[in-house]
Order: structure tokens, then sequence, then C-alpha cells
């Protein structure tokens, strides 16, 4: 199936973030079936904001179609996107959001707020639940891993 597919790439790319220590969430853009666009966390490393998977995978396929408007595309991520991402989401014309796991503190596609319904010129559709458990599980073992760091560094 293609949205396992294409999750995986995107679940690859989650683990490079974790690699730079950054929280493990990967995004690709997908249209006619191919691949136009990767994104990985790297807001620490880069310090910058603004660097989410979604928002790097969304540069990156703009700069490969050469327009603005994605609206043949899919974008593939493994947590569901943040406010600021769903923007540009709904910004970027995006068809299709496929998701992994739900972000329960920042969510904007149903968990804390649904931009979806938030009567914009654009709505993608959206799809939760693709390889939900191995997203969650990266991001489970990302943040337990962080918290045993700090816990370590203030017994010391």
């Amino acid at each position: 199936m293609d949205e396992e597919r294409f999750m995986e790439e995107a679940l690859l790319l989650a683990d490079r973030a974790a690699a730079l220590e950054e929280v493990p969430v990967g995004a690709v853009v997908v249209c006619d079936g191919k691949i136009v666009g990767r994104g990985f966390n790297s807001r620490e490393t880069d310090k910058n904001a603004l660097y989410h998977a979604e928002i790097k995978a969304i540069d990156e396929a703009c700069r490969t179609l050469g327009g603005w408007r994605l609206h043949k595309c899919d974008l593939y991520v493994t947590m569901e996107p943040c406010p600021m991402c769903a923007g540009a989401i709904i910004n970027a014309r995006i068809r299709r959001v496929i998701f992994g796991c739900r972000d329960e503190k920042a969510g904007a596609f149903g968990t804390k707020v649904d931009l979806c319904e938030g009567g914009f010129n654009h709505r993608p559709e959206i799809v939760s639940g693709v390889c939900e458990e191995r997203c969650a599980e990266k991001l489970s073992a990302f943040f337990a891993c962080l918290r045993e760091k700090r816990k370590n560094s203030v017994e010391k």
C-alpha cells in the first residue's frame, strides 16, 4: 500500500532527526507517486523555529515543482501537524495529509484544534493513524531518553 510505503520514508527521515537529538518527526511530499519534497525536524540544530519537518518538505516540493501550489500533492508526516505547519499545508493547497500519530499537545488537524474547520479557502483531506504505533513509539522512546538524560545531569 502506498500510504505505508511513503510513511516508511517519513519514518526514515524521523530517524535522521533523532540522530541529531531533534524531536523525531519526518515528512515527505508526494506528487504523482514520486517524492518531491523531504524534511525532518531540525529546530535545535539550525536554531530556527520554522524548521519543522513539514515546512522543510513543503519548501523542497515547491522548489522541485517550480511553484507554491501543491494541489496535486499529498503530505505524509509521522506526527499530526502543529498550527504553523497546518497553516502552511492549507496555504500550499496540499490535497491530502496522511499522518501517523496524534499530537496531544499541539495537533491542529483534530486533536487540540481542527484548522480544517476554520473556513479557510482550502481544506485538505486528512488521514490519520498510518503506521501509528511505530510513529508514536519513536516519539515515546525519544522523550524517555531525554527525560533520563535530564535526570542524570541533575543527579551529578
